[in-house]
């Protein structure tokens, strides 16, 4: 039923720039494990995010499809990996929730929804990468949460022309979601709140990226680098869009080469410090049922 071939050479270069620009920096038995898990997270992304049809019965028989077959390709990779599939089941259900062109409510919706579409994924690539210590997986769960509030921030406008509205509707007061995705400028006050929410949402990213930070002490020495510097470059993007302070971009904002470069000779002269600077976690969020499986 699934029709998805597992293999590392997925393009990168086009479809995952900045995890193809750091798995430059993990070792080769690393890079191709993970490679595969980004290409498997890619495939059924691009099921829910580029069909007009709703995917629901499809997602939903690929969860079962999973569960029970064990001769399933991503199963056997999952449990190659030791991974559980109850992870990789709760990504699939985010993935349902995008069917439904959600209207986020606020901040704990929000992280919530983060927690199922990349927070796992957070989870999974720790289990790709060596870790072992339990310890990390708070930290690798808000990492991805982290990243996908990048991503939220960065992609206002071409998810409200897909009806679907991240942004907790608590910050955005009196903001249709035609504001949201019309190309041309809003009234002064409108545009600014768009803009403060988008601003919001970098500044939640920045303390999930600091718990991911807390969590690189239980990184093997051998991937520690890499992760570091691709969630710096992820990270740059949303310190981008907050430098347009409060101008409501509706062009999603990419890193050139030379600013990545910027960031990952930054991250490297940091990464040489990073055990005098005693990251601590912080809970700041609740609980998840499945973070310890």
């Amino acid at each position: 039923m699934i029709d998805l071939e597992l293999n590392s050479s997925i393009d990168l270069k086009r479809e995952g720039k900045s995890f193809y620009w750091a798995s430059f920096f993990l070792p080769k038995r690393y890079k191709t494990n993970a490679g595969i898990l980004y290409s498997i997270c890619r495939y059924f992304d691009d099921i829910a995010d580029k069909y007009n049809k709703d995917q629901t019965i499809y997602l939903k028989n690929s969860i079962e499809e999973i569960k029970n077959n064990k001769k399933n390709k991503v199963n056997i990779f999952l449990q190659k990996n030791k991974i559980n599939n109850v992870i990789f089941i709760d990504l699939i259900e985010g993935l349902i929730l995008d069917q439904k062109k959600p209207r986020i409510k606020n901040e704990k919706e929000l992280i919530k929804y983060s927690y199922h579409v990349a927070g796992t994924v957070g989870l999974m690539m720790s289990k790709i990468i060596g870790v072992k210590n339990i310890k990390a997986e708070p930290s690798a769960i808000d990492l991805g949460i982290g990243m996908q509030l990048t991503n939220i921030a960065r992609d206002v406008y071409e998810d409200s022309k897909m009806e679907r509205v991240y942004l907790p509707a608590n910050w955005i007061p009196n903001i249709s979601l035609k504001n949201l995705n019309n190309l041309h400028e809003l009234s002064l006050e409108k545009d600014e709140i768009i803009s403060d929410a988008i601003h919001k949402v970098i500044s939640l990213s920045e303390k999930f990226y600091k718990n991911g930070f807390a969590g690189l002490k239980y990184i093997p020495l051998s991937t520690r680098l890499g992760i570091f510097i691709a969630a710096n470059v992820y990270r740059g993007i949303g310190i981008k869009i907050k430098s347009n302070k409060k101008k409501y971009i509706r062009k999603r904002v990419y890193l050139n080469s030379f600013e990545k470069t910027l960031i990952t000779l930054k991250s490297v002269f940091i990464f040489i410090f990073i055990p005098f600077m005693n990251h601590q976690y912080q809970k700041i969020r609740d609980s998840l049922p499945n973070e310890n499986l």
